[in-house]
């Protein structure tokens, strides 16, 4: 960055810092839209909302800054988990997993997950979006018009596409700078064993059988380029836009059947605060559903059970609970390579059988040993990479349990991994195509050997898998939209049975897409953001 933009960006802060801060201190009794949680999706929807000067928009988040090295290094994103940017859920024990508990990492703060993730773009594929139309009931959702959204958002820095990628968008796009000579050694090791390689992962290889490609990320100048960064830091200086972080949304409060605002709580006091046009929940697939019960929103029998009035009986919220489900197999290094970038700039879709019309399976590669708490007792390498790999398309649900009826109590997440038979035999192809990868011909001279899991068959490996199970901190589908009785929003984003109150985030998704979900979680804030623009006429 120029010592220009340089001194241009340190007077908008101070501007934007000040603005803000007028702002929360003279909180208004009402604003026209309340967005709770600044997440991928919730800072898409209130940058969006807010463009409109004569809208007053009140963006709450439960977390606080963003500036803070261990977000803005793209090397330092381990560092976030488990610190005070991360929710630290952490799921049920679950005896498909050996009874294992695993973390449940989520972000909390200006940019939620867009802050602490990998920040790895992937769109998802033809087929996801497709499904979602389909369950919505509106081709809006479907495949080419998201495509046209893509493009019009990004501000892609790689070779041109102009069929899949856009260049006058806020979210800089870029593939991973000057990346490990490991990294191309997958792209290599794929092309042997009959996998295609793009240019890209976002285009042609995401609309048939998948690839392998370079990642694309969100990093600028060698700095994280969060969706808050892109959406809603730029717009911090307005009037119209009051963004209140350290702010716990408890539920949303209603007269009647319409939604008039929200409880949340600040530095210990409880206060109420109304919406004139619209409520909307972006709190994550754990918090949304959450705060939605504890609204009397729910299965009529999960909110009796903790003695909650019911307001409207949804047996969706809390059900249909997704993520994708990672594997890591490890080879040891021949001699140290320091990670590059985000330390995982390789990926990969493939079908774990061939009859599938759609990838099924999930590569990241990363560029340093990933064990579980389990597998990690086998011994990891000081030096190696791990093919982090699991299940795009797993069939296995859980769902979401209050203990109370205390807002501040924590949920009970029953993740239910594997619960299914056929993930495992998925899991099973997936450990197959790890180590067919992992010891080609391509990555002979920068490994010494394969550190885990090596040639196991029948119940040793089934246990490999159960004890090597981690979440790619993909937690979704929890309200999902749709127009089956357990559907929680419409094609709209609208809850169903209220008024006045929507749902945009990762929750709504009818089942998770294709790989990391940042990037369709921008897709679902822009969607949301255009209907709403459209129903009050803005």
């Amino acid at each position: 960055m120029s010592d220009v933009a340089s001194s241009e960006d340190h007077d908008f802060s101070l501007r934007a810092r000040d603005n803000q801060a007028r702002l929360a201190a003279r909180l208004r009794p009402h604003y026209d839209f309340i967005v709770c949680g600044a997440g991928a999706s919730g800072s898409v929807l209130a940058r969006r909302l807010a463009e409109n000067p004569a809208v007053k928009v009140l963006l709450l988040e439960a977390g606080g800054s963003d500036e803070a090295e261990a977000v803005l290094d793209p090397a330092l994103w381990p560092t976030n988990l488990g610190s005070e940017r991360d929710w630290g859920f952490t799921a049920e024990p679950n005896p498909h997993l050996n009874g294992r508990q695993l973390p449940l990492s989520m972000g909390r703060g200006l940019g939620g997950g867009s802050s602490i993730n990998v920040m790895v773009w992937a769109r998802g594929h033809r087929s996801d979006w497709d499904f979602f139309a389909s369950e919505a009931g509106d081709a809006a959702w479907g495949y080419e018009n998201v495509l046209d959204i893509y493009r019009r958002i990004e501000n892609w820095q790689g070779i041109p596409d102009p069929q899949f990628r856009g260049t006058g968008g806020p979210v800089w796009v870029q593939p991973a700078a000057d990346p490990s000579p490991i990294a191309c050694a997958m792209l290599d090791a794929a092309s042997e064993i009959g996998i295609p390689t793009f240019e890209h992962p976002n285009g042609r290889m995401m609309e048939g059988k998948g690839g392998a490609a370079i990642s694309d990320m969100l990093v600028r100048d060698g700095r994280r380029h969060s969706l808050y960064r892109a959406y809603l830091r730029p717009w911090l200086d307005r009037p119209n836009l009051t963004v209140l972080t350290g702010a716990l949304v408890r539920r949303v409060v209603f007269e009647g059947r319409r939604a008039t605002g929200v409880e949340y709580i600040r530095d210990g006091q409880v206060t109420i605060i109304g919406a004139s046009a619209e409520v909307v929940l972006s709190l994550g697939a754990i918090q949304t559903p959450k705060v939605l019960m504890h609204s009397g929103i729910g299965d009529r029998e999960e909110l009796g059970r903790v003695g909650i009035a019911l307001r409207h009986h949804l047996p969706g919220v809390g059900r249909n609970f997704q993520d994708h489900v990672s594997f890591g197999c490890t080879w040891d290094y021949a001699a140290p390579i320091a990670p590059r970038n985000n330390g995982s700039e390789a990926t990969l879709y493939w079908k774990s059988r061939p009859d599938l019309d759609a990838p099924d399976l999930l590569f990241c590669q990363v560029e340093f040993p990933v064990p579980s708490d389990r597998t990690a007792m086998r011994g990891v390498p000081e030096h190696g990479w791990t093919m982090f790999a699991g299940l795009a398309q797993p069939i296995s649900r859980g769902r979401l349990r209050l203990q109370g009826s205390d807002p501040l109590a924590p949920i009970a997440v029953d993740a239910n991994f594997l619960s299914d038979p056929g993930d495992v035999t998925t899991a099973r192809a997936c450990i197959e195509l790890c180590r067919a990868l992992g010891n080609a011909q391509a990555f002979r001279p920068f490994v010494r050997g394969e550190a885990m899991p090596g040639a196991l068959k029948g119940e040793a490996l089934d246990t490999y898998i159960r004890d090597a199970a981690v979440t790619y901190w993909h937690q979704s589908c929890t309200a999902k939209m749709g127009r089956d009785d357990m559907s929680v929003v419409d094609g709209t984003l609208k809850v169903y049975g209220v008024e006045g109150l929507r749902v945009a985030d990762g929750s709504i998704m009818p089942r998770v897409t294709t790989g990391n979900t940042q990037a369709p979680c921008a897709i679902i804030g822009e969607r949301a953001a255009a209907m709403i623009r459209q129903s009050h006429g803005l």
